[in-house]
């Protein structure tokens, strides 16, 4: 999610894009891009799910280089109506959200240097993009994101921000989902992970748990290590569906009268896939 509490930058137009500027990449910052891509694209196969390997490859991505938001978004739009625009950052909720309900996604235009290799704490253009793209190019995924933005939007009426925030962390960065009775990853924060890729489908200590969405809009989360908890989803149809399907207003009256729970909690009516350790 995005940061509600920001002073729109110099330079920005109304809505917070700025021009991707692709001729000001220097020959480094197209070298790290291309360095991370070939290792995560090797690290991902058999691990994330086809619909992400066909969304690379129907936008080209393998092409070397941070690729020019303009041909992307060309590529895209031809694909599922979506277009990627550039941010010089993060950006308002509100914002955010208005967006993705206009089939917008906002990318970061700015790539992390070399000793941020494993981590920075906020979202370069390889995790804005590399990440999150390719499932755009899905039509159910793609209809998903839109209904999130709408969503988010409305949420802003009842102040029930942080639930819907919840929702979008454990599917759209961290989620996974099971295809043919095997788990394989789809969220852009573990996809674009070298660690979290591996950790989050073969590291004992996390739980995963069958997704529930009133479950999961209960659940804190972690920014500041791997998760100790995913969810797990049988199909974007079924994630599209939910929510298409559930009115949010007295979800989040119920959600108010009831506690929130930790991220390593597990409930007795949970569907648990992997009970964790606990220990990473």
């Amino acid at each position: 999610m995005k940061n509600p509490a920001l002073t729109r930058p110099a330079g920005t137009a109304a809505d917070w894009t700025v021009p991707q500027n692709w001729s000001a990449y220097t020959p480094e910052d197209h070298a790290m891009w291309d360095r991370l891509f070939a290792r995560q694209a090797d690290m991902l196969r058999g691990r994330v799910t086809p619909s992400f390997l066909e969304g690379l490859d129907v936008l080209r991505m393998s092409k070397p280089g941070i690729p020019d938001f303009e041909e992307l978004s060309e590529r895209l739009h031809k694909r599922t109506g979506w277009r990627v625009v550039a941010v010089p950052g993060l950006v308002p909720d509100d914002v955010f959200f208005d967006h993705l309900a206009n089939r917008r996604f906002v990318a970061g235009n700015f790539i992390r240097k070399p000793d941020q290799i494993d981590y920075l704490q906020e979202p370069d253009i390889f995790h804005d993009v590399f990440g999150h793209v390719p499932l755009l190019a899905d039509p159910v995924f793609a209809d998903y994101m839109q209904a999130y933005g709408q969503g988010g939007l409305r949420s802003l009426n009842f102040g029930a921000l942080h639930k819907l925030a919840r929702l979008y962390w454990y599917t759209v960065e961290f989620g996974l989902i099971r295809e043919n009775g095997d788990l394989r990853l789809y969220g852009a924060g573990i996809v674009s992970s070298y660690g979290e890729s591996t950790f989050a489908l073969e590291d004992p200590g996390p739980h995963r748990i069958g997704f529930d969405l009133k479950r999961v809009m209960r659940t804190h989360y972690r920014i500041d290590t791997y998760q100790q908890t995913y969810f797990v989803i049988d199909s974007f149809e079924d994630l599209l569906r939910q929510t298409l399907e559930t009115d949010f207003a007295p979800l989040y009256a119920a959600l108010e009268a009831e506690p929130d729970l930790a991220a390593d909690a597990i409930l007795p009516d949970d569907v648990v896939l992997t009970r964790g350790t606990g220990r990473p």
